[in-house]
């Protein structure tokens, strides 16, 4: 998997001051989109365990008081992501204690395969659907177009 940003302190990709990991590849490839420059999965950096190892010390650094985790892209639940990022939210959840998880994809969640579905199991907040620019809405709180579900999961 590539990555294409990751932002220790994001306060915009999520509620609260969270660690956000933008993933490289995206199939939807969205009218209007507005991360074209994700869609390709050699697009980025590689993604590697030391990264991995670093968004979990950020999470855990008690300087900043993180929220949590937020996956986008391109898209986490990507054929070719899905591996790498159910590795890292099942980190999360086993090694930061109190972290939420969001998630936005193009996939809805009715579609998922078995391999995505294990993903989500593990996500607190899922944004599903791809952009739909002739749904564009500036109001809407956490999506880009009115068509985008979110999904909120009582995880425990």
């Amino acid at each position: 998997m590539n990555y294409h940003n990751y932002y220790p302190v994001d306060v915009v990709n999520g509620p609260g001051t969270r660690c956000t990991l933008f993933v490289s590849g995206c199939i939807h490839q969205c009218r209007g989109c507005y991360n074209q420059s994700t869609w390709s999965p050699s697009s980025g950096h590689l993604y590697t365990k030391e990264m991995e190892d670093q968004i979990i010390t950020d999470l855990n650094d008690t300087r900043i008081k993180r929220r949590g985790l937020s996956l986008s892209g391109g898209d986490p639940l990507f054929p070719g992501n899905v591996e790498s990022v159910f590795n890292l939210v099942k980190r999360v959840k086993e090694e930061c204690p109190g972290k939420d998880i969001w998630l936005w994809t193009g996939y809805l969640l009715s579609e998922l395969s078995p391999e995505q579905q294990q993903v989500v199991d593990f996500v607190d907040v899922l944004i599903d659907g791809k952009y739909e620019k002739d749904f564009a809405d500036v109001r809407l709180e956490w999506r880009g177009s009115s068509n985008q579900v979110i999904h909120r999961f009582d995880l425990k």
